[in-house]
């Protein structure tokens, strides 16, 4: 329906057979949840391997800026190529000519010749690869995603790998390039369960420092002499959410705050669930989000829900970044004339913000008939029962049943 925002081009040599699992773990991610959710072409996955011509080529060539692909196909507005850096890739480079060393050049001049469309982020399977090769000289100056292995024999593990590339494609979907910040809002208990939670905040800080992602903890970040209410405020409001949700956390009044500045800027947020004992009664507020459980491990807490939790997170944070692209593309459709593009599924929290900014802009209009309320999020669809309350609101406010819609539903409208 849209021209394509993202496609990621994974290249690796027919000697190095491990780069097919690593096409194929990187495929399966970014064609799972979160991404599903999408308007089609949104992001896409293709591999690059095979002689395009013959076993002794070079793979089929990638669609750059500048080189389209025929019959009038459209290059997408953000190309990512990984290409797997081991021993075969190295050996067929390392002659300075060739069909695989013209295609690595072609890579490398289609970066320096739109560097904010095209990104190169390679994977290392084989530190022998770097080792001082032509293959060092040309793909080495760039960062690989997934770091690199320990010892020799050492593979890359696919989850890191996955994770440094979506927080990769985030930030290249950004046109400021700036690195994902994770705010941690966090409550602090008294009593006997005060070391417990301190020992939870600590395990999510320490994961964080794990990965190339960023923190905003308000006892480390804010410096002194700011004002930190406004601080966290705008922090808030900017950041990726990661709520730790303990059991005194729904009834924090700078939790609920930190929540809904959050929701209603539209930013990604991921709610790790650590309730020991329960909440009396939670908020409706910290609802209508991703959650992860987190679970003690003996005296400690379980690391693999917290890491969940931030490669989900880190995954909200792209599949937002592609759907502001794909509403930017969608501003000439006037079959997609839409109202709100809203980032997550509406809810009353959101919805309620959302409608007095709307009707403060339309006032100009003397009456609401006529009007046509569209909203469009990613998929999965709200229910029956949920669409009924907010129509109720929309009533509220004096105006029609709103058209809620995700991109299935809106494609199996048709025209």
């Amino acid at each position: 329906m849209l021209p394509p925002v993202a496609e990621v081009y994974v290249v690796w040599h027919p000697d190095d057979r491990s780069g097919a699992a690593i096409a194929s773990g990187i495929l399966d991610h970014f064609h799972g949840t979160p991404f599903t959710g999408l308007i089609g072409g949104a992001v896409e996955v293709y591999g690059r391997c095979h002689g395009w011509r013959g076993a002794w080529d070079a793979p089929r060539p990638i669609p750059l800026p500048g080189t389209p692909p025929p019959n009038g196909l459209e290059v997408a507005q953000l190309v990512a190529v990984v290409p797997v850096l081991a021993t075969g890739l190295a050996a067929s480079v390392e002659r300075g000519a060739g069909p695989w060393h013209a295609y690595i050049e072609q890579i490398i001049d289609g970066h320096w010749r739109a560097p904010r469309q095209v990104g190169v982020f390679p994977v290392i399977l084989h530190k022998t690869a770097l080792d001082n090769t032509n293959l060092a000289s040309t793909l080495g100056q760039f960062t690989a995603v997934g770091g690199s292995p320990a010892r020799p024999d050492d593979e890359p593990a696919i989850l890191d790998i996955c994770r440094d590339l979506t927080q990769a494609l985030a930030q290249f979907a950004d046109p400021a390039n700036r690195r994902l910040t994770i705010f941690i809002s966090h409550t602090r208990n008294s009593g006997e369960r005060e070391a417990a939670v301190s020992e939870l905040i600590s395990l999510v800080r320490s994961t964080i420092r794990g990965t190339r992602l960023s923190e905003f903890f308000d006892a480390s970040t804010i410096q002194s002499g700011e004002q930190w209410a406004e601080a966290i405020r705008r922090n808030a409001a900017s950041s990726a959410l990661l709520a730790v949700r303990t059991d005194h956390y729904a009834n924090g009044l700078w939790c609920q705050e930190e929540m809904l500045i959050a929701k209603r800027a539209g930013m990604p947020i991921v709610v790790l669930d650590a309730l020991d004992r329960g909440d009396e009664r939670g908020s409706f507020l910290m609802d209508h989000v991703p959650r992860v459980p987190v679970r003690r491990a003996g005296n400690g807490w379980q690391q693999e829900g917290i890491i969940a939790g931030l490669n989900r997170l880190v995954g909200e944070c792209l599949k937002r970044a592609l759907w502001r692209h794909q509403q930017q593309l969608a501003r000439d459709r006037p079959d997609l004339a839409v109202s709100w593009w809203a980032p997550h599924a509406p809810e009353p929290t959101t919805l309620a913000d959302w409608l007095v900014a709307w009707q403060a802009k339309e006032s100009h209009r003397h009456s609401a008939e006529g009007r046509i309320l569209r909203i469009i999020h990613p998929d999965p669809p709200l229910t029956r029962h949920e669409s009924e309350v907010l129509e109720q609101l929309t009533a509220l406010a004096g105006l029609p049943a709103p058209e809620i819609m995700t991109p299935r539903s809106l494609a199996a409208r048709g025209e």
